[in-house]
């Protein structure tokens, strides 16, 4: 099939690539502009746009594609028989919806309508989700509301951060794709809802949407006055993002265990072997041990939390005994 691809960052890169040598004839992608990255600014390609020209692919990179009705009608003139769209960045407008005769097609990395919108592997850590899971779906209109072709689950590890569990699921979402694409092809084109019902599609139930918002920098400090899963949480769903200060001096937190008793089981060896060694009393954010080879544990506004690996500010991450050299602190000092 003739396939224009839509995607933006590497979450989307191995659907591209799983499409390519499935033999899809894939006569475009679009990507969003090339950004500035890294210290020295540099305008830098998307990780797709990267791939896709290595692939020897045509790139689009609309700034803003509802406002580029000559871009709209470069991709008509590319005769897609449909389009596949894996975290593009931006929403398709109507008329671009209605260009290919087999229609727009989302690989989205939650289980709908469980985490519509921007971020839903970030808010399904944020929020403690047992499981998430990837949805190809019929896209319209609106953000995320078409009904679904393919659904598959996945179990989220307690101490599974946003990157591991995103590499998780565009493997996922690569593997569905090339599922769902002879689907599509065989059930032929047509007038859309009969498209839709030669395809079995289910409809989203609205009972449990939610809404995965864009996230702010704000999200990412750390309220020490929260339990030490909630903070955890944070953690592992913003990373590499949360952070805190010592001395004045910005750390980030890349790698923590909530030492909660009722969750021993899925800690690591170390960490459950120091769950209930400290009693409640020190202030949030205080730091009542330092464990050599193992991490600072520090007090929360619940049970304490262990940190396990962090990035100080002006260094390279640590883990344990080199970020505790690091950071020179002693119990007693507060984070905040």
């Amino acid at each position: 099939m003739r396939v224009l691809y839509w995607g933006t960052p590497s979450y989307a890169v191995p659907g591209l690539e799983a499409l390519a040598n499935a033999g899809h004839e894939l006569v475009g992608v679009v990507s969003q502009p090339d950004r500035r990255r890294g210290r020295g600014g540099d305008l830098m390609p998307s990780p797709v746009k990267a791939r896709a020209l290595a692939l020897g692919l045509p790139v689009l990179t609309p700034e803003r594609i509802r406002r580029e009705p000559e871009l709209q009608q470069q991709l008509a003139d590319l005769r897609p028989d449909l389009s596949v769209v894996v975290a593009f960045g931006q929403i398709l407008p109507p008329a671009v919806l209605v260009q290919p005769p087999l229609g727009c097609w989302n690989g989205h990395g939650s289980l709908l309508p469980r985490w519509r919108g921007a971020a839903p592997i970030q808010w399904a850590l944020l929020e403690g989700d047992a499981e998430t899971g990837v949805g190809i779906m019929a896209m319209e209109e609106g953000l995320d509301t078409g009904p679904v072709l393919l659904e598959r689950h996945l179990a989220i590890d307690l101490r599974e951060n946003a990157l591991q569990l995103g590499e998780r699921l565009s493997q996922l979402t690569a593997e569905l794709l090339i599922e769902a694409l002879p689907r599509i092809e065989a059930a032929g084109p047509g007038p859309e809802l009969e498209r839709w019902r030669r395809l079995g599609l289910r409809p989203q139930n609205l009972e449990g949407m939610t809404y995965a918002r864009m996230l702010k920098r704000e999200d990412s400090r750390v309220n020490w006055q929260g339990s030490a899963l909630a903070i955890h949480r944070t953690v592992m769903g913003l990373y590499p993002g949360a952070f805190t200060t010592l001395g004045g001096r910005r750390l980030k937190l890349l790698a923590t265990e909530p030492l909660v008793e009722r969750l021993a089981d899925q800690l690591s060896p170390e960490a459950a072997e120091l769950v209930g060694r400290w009693s409640s009393g020190a202030a949030a954010g205080t730091v009542l041990e330092i464990v050599q080879d193992v991490g600072l544990v520090v007090a929360t506004g619940g049970c304490p939390l262990l940190l396990r690996q962090g990035q100080l500010e002006g260094k390279s991450a640590a883990e344990a005994g080199r970020l505790i050299q690091q950071l020179g602190t002693a119990a007693g000092e507060i984070l905040a």
